[in-house]
């Protein structure tokens, strides 16, 4: 298949770019600051994300489109600019003819209760919320969209560069709740999203829904 990656240097993004280039699919991997790859099937490409016209050519052509785009942690502005970047993205795909379209948001916006998001419960960090409350909003947002295929994922709590279990290849599925293990812990490798991306690629199981996934 030929897929797009955009945001492909990031914590998340790098890693499906890992999977699915290991899977031999054809890739063009966007990022602000493209790297140069040694791997013939991985074609880095520069863009602003809201540049709608150009990142629309960059895209088009592929199978599939898919956003681990993110402004940064530390970005002051990140709210602004998770929202905007993310509905420029989403112009740009309908615009390329892709249709396509999986998008990485956070686990935030995931019901730990009826009517209870875990990002509105105390314990959630305030460091990360003002991001973590741009993916919901935006996860609102494509809810609307009727033109796309799209899908949202919403990795498992405990999914940060502190989670150490690498690439088992085991997970399991959820749509609006965690998915918890016997010891009630939501947990999933950055390598193991990766993977459930890269099988939702393969296979697609999930249409204009957001899903989760946790071990």
């Amino acid at each position: 298949m030929k897929i797009a990656i955009i945001g492909a240097t990031g914590f998340v993004g790098s890693s499906i770019l890992n999977e699915l280039a290991s899977r031999n699919h054809e890739i063009t991997a966007i990022a602000r600051n493209p790297k140069k790859d040694e791997k013939p099937n991985i074609n880095w490409q520069k863009a602003d994300v809201n540049n709608i016209e150009e990142l629309s050519k960059i895209l088009a052509g592929n199978d599939i489109v898919v956003s681990a785009y993110n402004p940064g942690w530390t970005n002051p502005n990140i709210y602004n600019d998770s929202i905007s970047g993310a509905k420029a993205i989403q112009e740009a795909v309908k615009k390329s003819g892709v249709k396509r379209f999986i998008t990485i948001g956070g686990a935030g916006s995931l019901y730990i209760a009826p009517n209870l998001q875990l990002i509105d419960t105390p314990e959630f960090p305030k460091e990360i919320f003002d991001g973590a409350n741009a993916a919901r909003d935006y996860l609102n947002i494509i809810k609307e969209e009727k033109d796309l295929d799209w899908a949202f994922f919403s990795p498992a709590i405990e999914m940060h560069q502190g989670t150490k279990t690498g690439r088992t290849g085991k997970y399991r599925l959820g749509l609006e709740n965690p998915i918890f293990n016997d010891e009630q812990r939501s947990i999933l490798s950055v390598e193991d999203l990766a993977v459930v991306i890269a099988d939702e690629v393969e296979t697609p199981k999930h249409h204009q829904v957001r899903f989760t996934a946790a071990y």
